[in-house]
């Protein structure tokens, strides 16, 4: 049995059009379908903490996988890992899941499970997902690391040098050593892009390594994450639901939204023009959305409402989880065409407030108050409000939202193992690569600095000695004193020397590059 076949045993249509997600709530029995023709108009998601945002999403999930529509999201609590197991008759909630489903007359109702792909960005619940620095770009790692507007141009720089010293940025360590050398020759550079501060590069270099402490490092490498591996459908059509393990990303909420941004804008770059498709090349999930907008400027939350209003018509939908409206901006909010509104609370005059507002994005219904509606429903209950044809939002319908086929909570480590084993992409990004980038390219550029540093500094050597002899002569042999003398070097052949050499072994041992980060705070002075 099908999402689809469902669908159409509640509805009356044909079969294949929408997604069944329930119905028969408050007495009222019109059953509520996401129309596959319209997953790509993107969706919202909200409730309290409690209230079944979590059940709606991993039943909107199967729907879609059934469809042959593949899902990436990212599970927060771990309990959306549940999709790759069958649901079962002993679980605490079985016989109030038969009820609900016989309630909306979800018929045929039984347990099975899904395609599943697990990543992990520390690679320890998934297959490790990577992208290089260079990928991720000045601007987002930029948005990543808090940078101020001198350190962000600071950025640029590097990333500009990058490209035109042909100093490929692959991971972290390939933008800390070329970030040594952009302050070592700052006022060359200065004379180039603009003027660089010490003090600017060592506050990125004390940032980075922040994110270096967070874990971060392990995302920026190969192999890079191919987009292809996110898209990809089962022996049987069904799409795969790509699942990132974000319990413990979410200690780093900047990076947790940073990355997701990074790979919603990754997909609308790559991903050609498909117009008006009959369903979804992908649903892309974003749990715990307002990590995205806190704090975000202006410019950013513009290429995000950019970025969402285009990426529909690359067949990509997108779909916002959140406990209320209000943490999602309203330019945005208004281009969420498909939405399931759990519970709010009303305990403040702010909260009233933003509830009312709430009700008022939903198309009336003169059988309920939907502002009464959205304080009343209970756990696994919505207000929802569906495009219907043509694009039309639908009328708000209180809905019961369907039992869950796959296991509800999390997994044991046995099942993620044996899932990992059996994915299409098992041993394709395991094993970390790292190629010759701009941290050999500015090693071997020092050593090679060094070495001829070395070759300069013997003859010189020589000439100074036979200089002083020449002084000692002169002392008792007066024709001495007509001989020409030879030019001594200078303190900057000097100082170029020693930083040579220096930069040569920081940058050629595992403690050299901890040195390196260890002394940048004293080396810099703070901005």
């Amino acid at each position: 049995m099908t999402e689809a076949a469902v669908s159409g045993n509640n509805s009356g249509d044909k079969m294949g059009d929408g997604i069944f997600v329930g119905g028969g709530g408050a007495g009222y029995e019109e059953a509520q379908r996401l129309l596959l023709k319209f997953g790509n108009r993107h969706g919202l998601i909200a409730g309290a903490t409690g209230t079944g945002k979590s059940v709606t999403l991993q039943i909107l999930a199967e729907g879609l996988s059934d469809a042959g529509v593949p899902v990436f999201m990212a599970d927060v609590k771990g309990d959306l890992a549940g999709l790759a197991v069958a649901g079962s008759d002993s679980f605490k909630l079985h016989d109030a899941f038969m009820k609900r489903a016989a309630t909306i007359g979800y018929a045929d109702y039984h347990y099975r499970a899904f395609p599943v792909t697990f990543w992990d960005l520390y690679g320890e619940q998934g297959h490790p997902i990577r992208t290089t620095v260079s990928e991720m770009g000045p601007l987002m790692l930029s948005r990543m690391l808090e940078l101020s507007e001198a350190q962000e141009g600071a950025m640029n720089i590097a990333f500009r040098l990058s490209d035109e010293e042909q100093l490929p940025l692959l991971d972290l360590k390939d933008l800390r050593a070329l970030l040594v050398f952009i302050g070592e020759n700052a006022d060359e550079i200065g004379l180039r892009y603009g003027n660089v501060e010490k003090s600017t590069i060592g506050a990125i270099q004390r940032r980075l390594l922040v994110l270096e402490n967070q874990g971060a490092a392990q995302l920026f490498g190969e192999p890079a994450l191919e987009l292809s591996d996110l898209m990809r459908v089962d022996a049987d059509g069904r799409g795969r639901i790509n699942i990132l393990a974000a319990d413990k990303l979410m200690g780093a909420p900047k990076l947790y939204a940073t990355f997701l941004l990074w790979l919603l804008s990754e997909l609308f770059e790559e991903l050609p023009e498909v117009g008006n498709p009959e369903k979804p090349k992908l649903v892309f999930f974003f749990d715990e959305a307002h990590l995205l907008f806190d704090d975000a400027p202006k410019a950013l939350v513009d290429k995000v409402e950019q970025v969402a209003r285009l990426i529909r018509s690359k067949g990509v939908g997108v779909y916002f989880i959140t406990q209320n409206p209000a943490d999602v901006p309203e330019d945005i909010l208004g281009q969420l065409g498909n939405r399931v509104q759990h519970a709010l609370r009303a305990f403040t005059a702010k909260d009233r407030k933003e509830l009312r507002m709430a009700a008022q994005n939903y198309r009336d219904n003169p059988r309920f108050s939907i502002e009464d509606a959205i304080k009343e429903v209970g756990t696994g209950e919505a207000v929802t409000s569906f495009l219907e044809d043509k694009g039309v939002p639908g009328v708000a319908e209180r809905t019961l939202i369907r039992p869950p086929a796959s296991h509800l909570g999390p997994i044991t480590p046995d099942q993620r193992a044996a899932a990992l084993a059996a994915s299409p992409v098992a041993g394709k990004y395991d094993t970390a690569i790292d190629r010759d980038s701009a941290f050999e390219r500015l090693q071997r550029r020092a050593k090679a600095a060094a070495e001829a540093a070395e070759k300069a500094a013997a003859p010189a050597g020589a000439e100074a000695a036979a200089d002083e002899g020449l002084t000692s002569a002169r002392r008792y042999d007066p024709k001495a004193a007509s001989r020409p003398r030879r030019a001594a070097s200078s303190r900057s052949d000097s100082v170029a020397t020693a930083f040579a050499k220096s930069f040569a072994r920081q940058l050629g041992s595992r403690s050299g590059r901890a040195l390196v980060r260890g002394i940048l705070g004293s080396l810099f002075k703070a901005r």
